[in-house]
């Protein structure tokens, strides 16, 4: 299937994603480098023509706030969906990592066994539908897992080649006529 063109962006860094919590459906606050993630979002997308594009953010809290500065002065609006949620982590939210279990399987991670969790095929669901929704381009501001879900629905496997292929804070992935940019 072909996909419009697409701005993706993840959220900046957040006190938890510092102290290596389970994030999921809960929130914190962006620290001082998330707030400077986003501001370099904005530069990176104040050098292209977004004229025709829609502006979507997840509706959580630290996704919210990076839009808020991501595309201050870029966007009139800019709407929510909840499909743009991160992945449900379910008992897991909150928690640190490193006191989980780590799967035994080594194709799986911490989400997809986290109890009462959304796991990826749920997930994948939820961006396929979002994805089938889109009527044209738009730059998506969303969270790690997230990101890497929809940029495996529109890319596919090479949506991984890149080093940080969670989503990047601070970075901004563009996606066009079937390939992944990495836009630091």
């Amino acid at each position: 299937m072909r996909y419009p063109e697409l701005y993706i962006l993840r959220h900046g860094q957040t006190m938890w994603n510092a102290e290596n919590r389970m994030q999921g459906e809960l929130n914190s606050p962006l620290t001082e480098k998330g707030l400077r993630d986003a501001a370099k979002q904005r530069e990176i997308l104040a050098m292209r023509d977004l004229g025709d594009f829609v502006f979507i953010s997840s509706p959580q809290g630290r996704a919210f706030q990076t839009a808020g500065i991501a595309l201050a002065g870029i966007a009139d609006h800019i709407r929510t969906d909840d499909r743009l949620r991160e992945i449900g982590v379910g008992d897991w939210s909150g928690r640190l990592r490193d006191e989980l279990p780590m799967p035994t399987n080594p194709y799986q991670s911490q989400y997809e066994i986290a109890p009462n969790g959304e796991g990826f095929a749920r997930l994948k669901l939820r961006c396929r539908a979002f994805l089938a929704d889109l009527k044209g381009p738009a730059v998506l501001v969303t969270h790690g897992i997230t990101s890497s879900m929809i940029r495996v629905l529109v890319v596919g496997e090479k949506a991984h080649a890149e080093r940080h292929s969670h989503g990047g804070q601070g970075r901004v992935y563009h996606l066009k006529d079937g390939e992944q940019f990495l836009l630091e």
